[in-house]
């Protein structure tokens, strides 16, 4: 009887660790993740980024970017900060992170102090995604809650994100089809575009839109031909002008109102004001800063929780450019 008592309580045992560790593997991200593992990590980063910022405002528009362009290649896993290794060529070079993918060193500089309070604990992942916001807010963008409890992936692809990172060159049809594959609507592709009212783009990202485009204000093309040269390669390419003319580095709504003018820089910007379905909302946003604060807000928070690793998946890499 006691060796039945016995295979009983095993079998419940085990039956309880399986279904901790499948809560495990489903965990929710959660604002108050590292609340009590944690609790200056907010601190950390935001001193650490109002240093970044200070240095040079243009890196807050960089680390946004990072977040961006981690979280649509498999998922919100910091796989973008890896390097390459002999076993798997990473996403820092792929085209569209190749020689403008930056801000690499600030999340070093996070990570290292972030180790040092509380080592092999905190994600890169959500390292990136808290400085993403703070960056934004220290440009004088709106704030929200950070998710957390994402881990980091163990591999990167280069070639998903060749292909999955939305193209300055797209048309409105992918664009909205490339954020519906990430579950994200056309709504909220519009509201994300908005994070272009600050940071700049290269000369290669932009050549054809302003010498082939016929929708573009004509003073705006000319003022940039002036330092991006119609034909590719050599040092033009990688002349930079501001995605948002009017306040580069300053997070505002008049990204949308130089769209109403024809002066978005990247063909792909223009596209959400060209006679199509994001024209509308387009214009509400040009016109009510506190409507596309709020719906940015939303959106970057839904795009965070795009397939992040939880629980036993991944891992909490001690540094962010390498595996454990």
């Amino acid at each position: 009887m006691a060796t039945f008592n016995n295979m009983v309580v095993t079998i419940f045992s085990v039956i309880s660790l399986l279904l901790q560790l499948a809560c495990l593997a489903n965990a929710q991200l959660s604002p108050n993740f590292y609340a009590t593992t944690c609790p200056n990590l907010r601190g950390i980063v935001r001193v650490a980024m109002t240093q970044a910022v200070n240095r040079e405002l243009r890196i807050g528009a960089s680390i946004l970017r990072l977040f961006f362009h981690d979280c649509f290649v498999n998922g919100c896993d910091a796989s973008i900060l890896l390097d390459d290794t002999s076993t798997f060529t990473g996403e820092k070079n792929a085209l569209p992170n190749r020689n403008s993918a930056r801000g690499f060193e600030v999340i070093d500089t996070i990570k290292t102090r972030v180790e040092a309070a509380c080592g092999s604990t905190v994600s890169c992942a959500d390292i990136l995604a808290i400085a993403a916001r703070d960056g934004v807010v220290l440009l004088g963008g709106p704030t929200w809650e950070v998710p957390l409890g994402r881990r980091d992936a163990t591999t990167a692809s280069q070639a998903a994100a060749n292909t999955q990172i939305p193209s300055p060159f797209a048309n409105l049809s992918a664009l909205i089809s490339g954020f519906a594959a990430k579950g994200l609507t056309a709504r909220d592709m519009t509201a994300l575009s908005g994070a272009h009212t600050i940071g700049f783009a290269r000369c290669a990202t932009f050549r054809a839109r302003i010498y082939n485009d016929t929708n573009i204000d004509p003073n705006f093309a000319a003022r940039r031909r002036a330092a991006c040269p119609s034909f590719a390669g050599g040092s033009g390419d990688d002349s930079l002008a501001p995605l948002d003319i009017q306040t580069p580095n300053r997070f505002g709504n008049d990204y949308y109102v130089n769209l109403v003018s024809r002066r978005g820089l990247l063909h792909s910007d223009q596209e959400l004001f060209n006679g199509g379905s994001q024209d509308a909302l387009v214009r509400a946003y040009g016109g009510n800063g506190n409507a596309f604060n709020r719906d940015f807000a939303n959106a970057i928070v839904k795009m965070g929780n795009i397939s992040p690793l939880t629980g036993i998946n991944g891992q909490i890499r001690r540094n962010c450019r390498v595996v454990n």
